[in-house]
């Protein structure tokens, strides 16, 4: 018998990188395979990558149920992965999902499976990631709980998917609240995910992981991260959406294998770990009087596009 817990691929044009993840895909060999893809830009070059992306999943050589999810022209990828990802949790009620630019260590699917398995009935915890980065393990356990809602390889299940939105179309409201402001490290946190919520609350962001995280914050719901890396990004380059920056810190992480799953205790945010992500990844160095920093992590991740929609906010002077 294969792998039980149902496996969803993500794809678009990037043929060496989706064969990559395959075939780690391949040595798990999964009882259940769902590909969703994206269709072909106005470029016949692009259709051809397309045409030789899909072809991969062709090459499965065990006994497998595949079932496809192709678009037939470019929905983009905000829409294509919230799209694809609801239809897959329409057919199954849990699911650990992986990019094409994802490449996990082995041990990431039991880890999942029995994570996914453990908390099926908890509604505090909304997803499982396979991505830690913090310098080093912040207690013994194998696993702790984090607001942060990591994408590069992860697993969910159907009744978290619901609370879904790609519009956040109740971020006016809530931003009234004064939940976000308890879950910030301070005041710069606080304003940077006000302007990235406004902004992905008018469309103005090609992504879909702004919206999930806003979801899972928004129903108060955890993060299960691993206490060292499972999976690697191996996206990082000029033809990337979002990580084009092949020289961030981030493209250089490496992978350990997890081993005995040691359970925490309680289910408790790890606020020092967090705050630590916060200023690692997503902040800027607090010195408001020099506009001409050098970037962080998470600002080289953007797009071109997304730089000139986001650059006021991602940049050290405008958050501190």
């Amino acid at each position: 018998m294969g792998f039980p817990t149902p496996i969803l691929f993500c794809i678009y044009n990037r043929p060496d990188l989706t064969a990559q993840v395959f075939e780690v895909i391949r040595q798990i060999r999964p009882q259940h395979l769902l590909v969703v893809a994206d269709g072909p830009k106005q470029d016949p070059r692009d259709r051809e990558r397309v045409n030789q992306t899909r072809q991969i999943i062709q090459k499965i050589d065990w006994d497998c149920r595949l079932i496809t999810h192709f678009a037939d022209k470019n929905l983009g990828c905000a829409v294509r992965m919230a799209s694809g990802i609801s239809w897959a949790f329409e057919q199954f009620e849990e699911l650990i999902i992986l990019e094409d630019d994802c490449l996990p260590d082995l041990t990431f699917f039991p880890y999942c499976q029995h994570l996914l398995e453990r908390y099926r009935n908890n509604s505090q915890v909304m997803m499982i990631s396979g991505d830690n980065f913090q310098p080093k393990p912040v207690s013994s356990d194998s696993y702790y709980f984090s607001k942060w809602a990591h994408i590069w390889g992860w697993a969910s299940w159907r009744r978290a998917w619901k609370h879904f939105d790609l519009e956040i179309s109740d971020w006016p409201n809530w931003k009234n609240r004064s939940d976000l402001s308890e879950l910030c490290c301070g005041h710069n946190e606080l304003k940077h995910w006000e302007q990235v919520f406004d902004q992905t609350h008018r469309g103005e962001i090609d992504t879909w992981d702004f919206s999930w995280t806003y979801s899972c914050w928004r129903n108060q719901g955890a993060t299960i991260l691993p206490q060292r890396n499972l999976v690697r990004n191996i996206g990082f380059g000029a033809d990337a959406t979002h990580t084009v920056d092949s020289e961030s810190q981030l493209a250089s992480l490496k992978t350990f294998p997890m081993g005995k799953l040691v359970h925490p205790q309680t289910i408790e945010i790890h606020k020092k770990a967090d705050y630590y992500t916060w200023e690692s990844v997503f902040a800027n160095n607090h010195n408001s009087h020099s506009p001409d920093v050098k970037q962080n992590w998470w600002t080289r991740l953007t797009t071109k596009a997304s730089r000139s929609i986001t650059k006021r906010f991602l940049r050290r002077g405008a958050v501190a």
